[in-house]
């Protein structure tokens, strides 16, 4: 049998938030920038799957991190409340809403739930090109497509901004500043949570206001504790229902 999930009563002010891929200096970088933004008393933890990739790009890396996801956060040995999936255009959002009681927040809603109140046009800037497909069908799949001016590559890998950062913020504003002449948008997201740290390299640069999808989760995190929300289980993240998985069961 699975764990139990659910989270002690009341508010919890600690908030995960997941890396996608296996790789750890990573799982740090997605944790310590929205920590700017966190509220006073809320901790903000980053959590690294023990299996998976070193970077998701495509779909066979990106359902095995899902796998690899719901097992980290289910075997997780603090309360916490809420989640946070530091990733665009990933498959793990609805069985973590199955798993668990508490809120699941992924980045790609966040940025482009009002875009009005910051600009009209908004882009997603990813990392390969490879990924694009993926962020622009979860985008359709929330509704939020008709809100995106366009989503680009950089051209630019999850290892690449490791290793050199300074090249990293070139390639990433060469693709920011062609959305905003090309695509007319008026706002740059940032469609990885490995680029939160390059929020303000790329707005000195482009001019324009630079979302990181991380701490804008993480803003929106906070207040759905305050509300005290949680996942409706009434039918579509109804709990899974009880099975003995062969040869494999999360949080194992």
């Amino acid at each position: 049998m699975p764990p139990d999930p659910r989270p002690p009563e009341g508010p919890t002010r600690r908030i995960l938030t997941v890396n996608v891929n296996a790789t750890p200096s990573v799982t740090e970088s997605i944790a310590e920038a929205p920590r700017a933004v966190a509220e006073p008393g809320v901790e903000i933890v980053g959590l690294t799957p023990t299996f998976g990739a070193p970077s998701c790009e495509g779909n066979v890396q990106s359902y095995l991190a899902a796998v690899g996801v719901m097992d980290a956060v289910l075997t997780c040995d603090q309360p916490f409340n809420p989640v946070i999936q530091a990733r665009f255009g990933e498959h793990r959002r609805e069985g973590l809403q199955e798993l668990l009681d508490q809120p699941v927040v992924d980045i790609p809603r966040r940025p482009l739930t009002s875009p009005p109140s910051w600009g009209a046009a908004t882009p997603g800037v990813s990392t390969l090109g490879r990924t694009v497909p993926l962020i622009e069908d979860r985008l359709r799949l929330a509704g939020l497509m008709e809100r995106c001016a366009s989503v680009r590559a950089s051209s630019t890998s999850v290892p690449d901004l490791e290793r050199d950062e300074n090249a990293a913020v070139e390639t990433i504003v060469a693709e920011a500043q062609r959305a905003v002449e090309q695509d007319r948008a008026e706002v740059a997201v940032l469609g990885c949570g490995g680029m939160a740290a390059l929020e303000g390299a790329v707005h000195q640069r482009c001019g324009v206001p630079v979302v990181d999808g991380v701490a804008a989760a993480v803003s929106v995190a906070q207040s759905l504790v305050r509300l005290r929300l949680r996942t409706s289980k009434v039918r579509a993240y109804t709990s899974p229902l009880p099975k003995d998985l062969k040869g494999f069961w999360f949080g194992r």
